[in-house]
């Protein structure tokens, strides 16, 4: 089934292998880096492919094997055209897969510049507001948290959701934990499974009582001391405690965990937390 290689999809996929290493170095692409751009998985591969076969990456694709498209003009044109490819991945109308990885790639020379032209000047559908789909409001809590995230399955996105709270908790009040779990009664994810068949207000109170009542005698650790934690210490813990998988940036992974999170409170709510979160995470809270 032929296919548009499309400009705005083109830029997030350059943007990405640009940003995550120079030389030939593994790649991984999730859901979270082309939410509300509606792409299937023959889709996503073929404008891998197409960039690798115009080259502006130099890629080495796992289990699929593609057609030459010489005869497909320069993506860069500003009309769409279509192209032809050899695809074995997945059904033409499914979802794109969780995690789609392949073994190396890097820019060229003519990438960077083209990457350079098109971050000067960004594709129209960039400029017309954030590419995450109004259809995730309707998820439940801990899949918008794998899909914002990269995180492999429900269970880490549970893991990591509950450290994440614990950190938060273990920056504010008593009082002001409370007002927040106060408007967390939703369920955390509609499934059979009894492992994460609880509400996200489970999650915030923590699912282990002794860390939960500890949380609620020990004053806010704000301030000086060995106690405080600052924003490198909140990265720390959550990475460390939640088990996080080495796949993943933790900064993003946190970043999921926030706007899932802000979808269930109140404006007064999440000016409130915003108001305990040292620097650089307050920053991750108000961007995510």
């Amino acid at each position: 089934m032929p296919i548009s290689i499309r400009k705005d999809v083109a830029y997030i996929l350059l943007k990405k292998i640009n940003e995550t290493g120079q030389g030939m170095h593994e790649v991984e692409f999730n859901e979270a880096d082309l939410l509300g751009k509606k792409i299937t998985p023959a889709e996503f591969l073929g404008h891998l492919d197409y960039l690798n076969q115009q080259h502006y990456i130099n890629a080495e694709f796992t289990g699929n094997a593609y057609g030459k498209q010489e005869d497909v003009p320069d993506f860069i044109n500003p009309q769409e055209f279509e192209m032809r490819i050899a695809n074995t991945y997945a059904s033409q109308d499914g979802p794109l897969p969780h995690l789609i990885t392949f073994k190396k790639a890097e820019l060229t020379e003519k990438g960077r510049k083209i990457l350079e032209e098109m971050e000067a000047n960004p594709p129209e559908s960039l400029k017309k507001g954030s590419s995450t789909p109004i259809a995730t409001k309707d998820m439940p809590f801990l899949e918008k948290v794998m899909a914002k995230s990269g995180l492999p399955d429900v269970y880490d996105a549970r893991d990591i959701t509950e450290v994440t709270y614990r950190v938060m908790r273990d920056l504010m009040t008593t009082e002001a934990a409370d007002r927040v779990e106060s408007e967390l009664h939703k369920p955390a994810e509609i499934t059979d499974d009894k492992s994460v068949q609880m509400e996200i207000a489970d999650l915030w109170h923590d699912t282990n009582p002794i860390v939960g009542f500890l949380s609620r005698v020990r004053p806010p650790w704000q301030g000086p001391g060995i106690f405080k934690i600052d924003s490198d210490r909140f990265l720390f813990r959550v990475a460390n405690e939640g088990g996080m998988p080495q796949n993943v940036d933790r900064e993003q992974v946190i970043k999921a965990v926030f706007s899932a999170t802000k979808d269930e409170l109140s404006s007064e709510r999440i000016q409130e937390i915003a108001s305990w979160l040292p620097d650089k995470v307050r920053q991750l809270w108000e961007e995510a």
